[in-house]
């Protein structure tokens, strides 16, 4: 179940009909135009939505932030999936497209409050009877934890009451990068890169806030790295897209990221159009 992604029936991925049921028409509280319709059911079909709930959270998102922005959100799902996809929280599987947009929308600083309310009615009613059930909960049982600032001071009595305990042990750990390097700096048989990010994704409340501008310096294979360094030569607006293995390393002053893997988002999006496609 994507857990954020805010349908007005709840799943993110409904059971199965008994019979096929013909795609949803979009729909919003007033009338669209002939062009907002059409653009409301491409976006739909491009996600893969047919249930009425989400098609008309889509006509009502169209309707209110109009065909640019709309599509903007449709671009964003579209270059997400092409660099893997997000997980759900609990790691159990793959956003689906559709949850994975209402997600964009919902969390999105430059979509008004009263905009969201109108794209999603349903969910902000049950925010609206959850919040007021837990008000009521916390008149018995207490009030609910206060929010932390997160302060030098913070982290380092959390680092002491840390250190108090053995820490778990980590199966696997793996990093995505994806970006425009500079320079390529040949080292013997690899090849090294440097990144620095600069935008920090929405998190969910009570997470602290990341630092801005950390370095990642990249150890990549030189081998495939010329096919990479063609490809993003060849389109300016292209990204490398690298895995690899992640670890704090003074010595580079920041994140070193050892890649298993290179490519770029077109490389990768041209080898999923020649794959066959897959029935259900």
């Amino acid at each position: 179940m994507d857990h954020d992604r805010p349908t007005e029936n709840g799943p993110d991925e409904p059971a199965a009909p008994a019979a096929p049921e013909p795609a949803a028409r979009p729909r919003a509280t007033r009338p669209l135009s002939p062009e907002a319709q059409a653009l409301a059911a491409e976006i739909a079909a491009a996600l893969g939505e047919t249930a009425p709930d989400p098609v008309g959270q889509i006509a009502r998102a169209v309707d209110r932030l109009g065909a640019e922005r709309a599509r903007v959100f449709l671009v964003q799902v579209q270059e997400i999936e092409v660099g893997g996809g997000q997980m759900l929280p609990d790691g159990s599987r793959r956003r689906t497209p559709g949850g994975l947009f209402f997600l964009l929308l919902r969390r999105s600083a430059d979509v008004r409050q009263r905009d969201k309310v109108y794209i999603f009615p349903q969910l902000f009613q049950d925010k609206k009877a959850r919040a007021e059930a837990e008000a009521g909960k916390g008149e018995s049982a207490g009030a609910a934890p206060a929010s932390v600032a997160w302060t030098d001071e913070t982290y380092r009595a959390l680092a002491r009451q840390l250190q108090q305990h053995s820490s778990g042990r980590a199966t696997t750990v793996k990093i995505t990068v994806i970006g425009r390097p500079g320079a390529a700096v040949e080292q013997g048989q690899a090849v090294v890169l440097a990144l620095v990010s600069a935008k920090v994704p929405d998190l969910p409340k009570g997470v602290p806030e990341p630092p801005v501008g950390t370095r990642y310096t990249v150890f990549v294979a030189r081998k495939p790295w010329p096919r990479v360094a063609e490809a993003l030569a060849a389109d300016p607006e292209d990204a490398a897209i690298i895995e690899g293995y992640a670890a704090l390393d003074p010595r580079v002053e920041g994140i070193a990221v050892y890649a298993t893997s290179a490519t770029t988002k077109r490389t990768q999006a041209a080898k999923r159009a020649t794959q066959p496609a897959t029935t259900p």
